[in-house]
């Protein structure tokens, strides 16, 4: 079976090769996006496989049939890129790797929040010009602080773990109950609770038209002046132009960025020697309390690895013709 991957880069020529050693498939990778003017390339493939900014509307995936694909492979978990009522109309099966490393994220959580908090980006430039100073770079004990997690699944859950370890009082707000949750000593409540009692907030949920900009200028408001923002999860999760605006007021003093909602122009590429044009994400990189990671929460390789092996299996039940574990309907 040929599979046509789009928006590579050489990681995923290595774990998805080497992986392939167990499956035998005809692996051909792009470094190109899929759009509607790149999806014509994949004539002759079955299959193709997809990151989190490839476009997957309607017309790509009406281009996409008329190549003979029918099956999309996600390399990732979110599938809000793909119009999957299109999907379903033209016959086109939709799988994805629902979890891989959910420490992988969690982890990469807390070092925004240490980071952020303790300011070890800055000390360590401050002492590589020799300046040993301490002034500006004084932080607080995460012991005893609350820590409001919105989405308590594999993720929310390995960060509230974390967390608990660090001694914090951990509120979670998510749309089911969880006894996991319950067990590791996560409090439930809704998320007007969650605003008003939380010294930091991490986002570990879904982005769905209930969660699509969950923290704007009203949820704001509710927060704690001085408040910590963390966003792992999906980029617009987050109004940008309200968080620039808590950051002016002095509402919210930290803010922790791993997504954003206009990425898929500027994460994953080297843009060094290019004048950005977004103006809000130049804005954001202005404050000296934000910290921006350009998408690299997933990138463990034990994540890569597990990725690679379940996308790859993905596609053997589809070729096999048996139950799609990992299918995503509509």
């Amino acid at each position: 079976m040929k599979i046509l991957f789009f928006s590579t880069k050489i990681y995923d020529q290595q774990f998805f090769t080497a992986a392939n050693e167990a499956f035998g498939f005809e692996l051909k990778f792009m470094e190109l996006p899929l759009n509607k003017s790149t999806a014509v390339l994949a004539k002759g493939h079955e299959v193709v496989c997809v990151f989190v900014n490839d476009i997957v509307n309607t017309e790509v995936l009406q281009e996409l049939s008329a190549q003979g694909v029918s099956l999309i492979a996600l390399r990732c978990a979110g599938y809000n890129n793909v119009d999957l009522k299109a999907a379903e109309a033209l016959g086109i099966k939709v799988v994805r790797v629902p979890a891989y490393s959910p420490y992988s994220v969690a982890e990469h959580t807390m070092a925004l929040i240490l980071t952020l908090n303790r300011k070890t980006h800055r000390a360590y430039n401050r002492v590589k010009e020799g300046n040993f100073a301490l002034q500006g770079l004084m932080g607080f004990d995460l012991h005893g602080k609350t820590v409001g997690l919105i989405g308590l699944g594999k993720i929310g859950l390995a960060t509230a773990r974390i967390l608990k370890g660090f001694g914090c009082r951990v509120l979670g707000y998510d749309i089911a109950s969880s006894a996991k949750a319950e067990s590791i000593g996560v409090e439930f409540t809704d998320l007007d609770f969650l605003y008003r009692h939380s010294d930091i907030i991490s986002l570990h949920c879904p982005l769905t038209p209930d969660t699509y900009h969950i923290i704007n200028k009203e949820s704001i408001r509710k927060m704690k002046n001085g408040i910590m923002l963390i966003n792992t999860s999906r980029g617009a999760l987050i109004d940008s132009k309200a968080v620039i605006e808590g950051l002016k007021q002095e509402k919210i003093s930290y803010l922790g960025l791993d997504v954003y909602e206009e990425e898929a122009d500027l994460f994953f590429e080297d843009l060094s020697s290019k004048v950005i044009q977004d103006d809000v994400f130049m804005r954001l990189l202005s404050f000296n309390n934000v910290l921006i990671t350009g998408h690299q929460a997933f990138f463990t390789s034990n994540a890569l690895e597990k990725i690679a092996g379940v996308t790859l299996e993905n596609v053997r039940e589809f070729g096999e013709g048996t139950s799609l574990q990992n299918e995503v309907k509509p």
